[in-house]
């Protein structure tokens, strides 16, 4: 559970970001959405205290995220930037992803086996001894999210990830999220890309100049006139299936549909 409790933040140029946000996510794939500007990465960087609030509180599991507590806070959230290469520093991606297990002072063994657990899960492994640099920007982000998972968050967070990916970058990415969720890890994800969170999220908020416009399940996404306001369209899907009592989340669900009629045609 991650409670925002009355979250107000302004930026070192005095601009409100954030203004008097209460919320709180109980599921296990969220998605943060709204146009350029609504304050969802500011939110977002709230919950591993790489922002702390200027006035109000913002809690994990229960822990109040603050000052003090922000080792503790970190070992239980882990952050993936929208650009990975704020993220690779290292000269291997070996190296990369067991930077943290090293900095917790683990031994090389125990080091090697969560990098080969990681570099397995995603799939990746032929790259660990390569560059990288030298990456693909899809192949980038998978080493960001490893190194991040070598230290075993409970909770992933994904600022803007579906952004730059092919379509199918797009949908490995997006298996990728399903695993992990069944793994258990809580994820939230910032996003204005409402196609692809209509079929994924558990729980959606829609943000809009540092407010919360709309929070609920993926069906607040069929509002036409609270997406409009929050200058964000309603899904495609919804668009094509408006005038039906059909709300298929996925083009495989569509399929069916579609032929399903065409058969009683």
């Amino acid at each position: 559970m991650i409670v925002f409790d009355s979250v107000s933040y302004r930026y070192n140029n005095d601009a409100l970001a954030l203004e008097n946000l209460s919320c709180t996510l109980t599921k296990q794939k969220v998605a943060l959405l709204g146009a350029n500007g609504s304050g969802k990465s500011t939110l977002l960087q709230h919950v591993n205290g790489l922002l702390l609030p200027d006035s109000g509180m913002v809690s994990v599991d229960g822990e109040h995220v603050t000052k003090q507590n922000l080792q503790s806070i970190r070992k239980t959230v882990g952050i993936v930037f929208d650009n990975p290469e704020n993220q690779l520093f290292a000269p291997t991606v070996y190296d990369d992803i067991a930077f943290g297990p090293r900095n917790k002072g683990l031994g090389e063994e125990e080091v090697a086996v969560i990098v080969h657990d990681v570099l397995k899960l995603l799939q990746i492994s032929e790259l660990q001894e390569r560059m990288p640099y030298h990456l693909s920007l899809g192949q980038k982000k998978k080493v960001a999210i490893a190194g991040v998972l070598a230290m075993q968050p409970q909770v992933l967070l994904f600022d803007e990830p579906f952004s730059g990916l092919d379509p199918i970058s797009l949908q490995e990415f997006l298996k990728l999220l399903e695993v992990l969720s069944d793994k258990g890890h809580t994820i939230v994800v910032t996003t204005h890309d409402v196609d692809v969170v209509y079929g994924w999220a558990d729980e959606c908020v829609v943000l809009q100049s540092g407010k919360v416009l709309v929070h609920g399940t993926v069906e607040i996404l069929e509002d036409r006139e609270r997406m409009t306001k929050a200058k964000l369209t309603i899904p495609t899907l919804v668009q094509l299936f408006e005038h039906t009592s059909f709300r298929p989340k996925s083009i495989e669900e569509a399929k069916m549909y579609v032929q399903k009629k065409e058969k009683v045609w």
